[in-house]
């Protein structure tokens, strides 16, 4: 019998094991805060509508990098902040869960084909760890180290895809690669 995970209670469990898994036993990555800020990054992606919440000043969805930067740049602070962190979380989502969409994300006819987005999570990630005053300080932290450590965290969420893969009946059947 397949068994199936159900609510996002039990979801949270299912990635916040695999993740731990992966990074603290696979990968020797023993930072709980960063595991824990991947593990609800998967959560909060479950959703289609998240991975494109950006909205632009006119209530307009942003799916592209691109428009999220040029977004970002007519921001104040803490709005330019959270463009900036869903920009790494896109490109971290995307590069390391799902890089195999990365080909339809950066087609050439589209804004994104020439930004490199593990150069771009990286550098998104370093402008809103930057935002380090209160409520902000703590996850500062957290996101300079994915900055600094990107291409490890992307890895690492490959192998958390793997394994969540091996799992039967246990996917979340709402991610699809082509989905928007």
């Amino acid at each position: 019998m397949t068994r199936v995970v159900t609510g996002a209670e039990q979801l949270k469990r299912l990635f916040a094991a695999l993740t731990e898994q992966t990074f603290q036993v696979q990968l020797g990555v023993a930072d709980p805060p960063l595991i824990d800020y991947l593990a609800e990054l998967l959560l909060r992606f479950v959703r289609m509508e998240s991975v494109f919440s950006p909205r632009d000043i006119e209530g307009r969805r942003l799916e592209e990098v691109a428009d999220m930067l040029a977004e970002a740049e007519q921001r104040e602070a803490h709005p330019r902040r959270e463009i900036h962190r869903h920009i790494g979380d896109f490109t971290l989502f995307w590069t390391g869960v799902y890089p195999e969409a990365l080909k339809r994300l950066k087609h050439w006819e589209r804004k994104d084909s020439a930004i490199d987005y593990q150069e771009q999570g990286k550098r998104s990630y370093y402008i809103a760890s930057t935002f380090d005053e209160e409520p902000y300080r703590q996850e500062s932290h957290v996101l300079r180290r994915l900055s600094d450590h990107f291409e490890l965290c992307s890895a690492g969420l490959r192998r958390v895809r793997r394994e969540w893969e091996r799992l039967p009946g246990e996917r979340p059947s709402s991610w699809s690669a082509d989905q928007n």
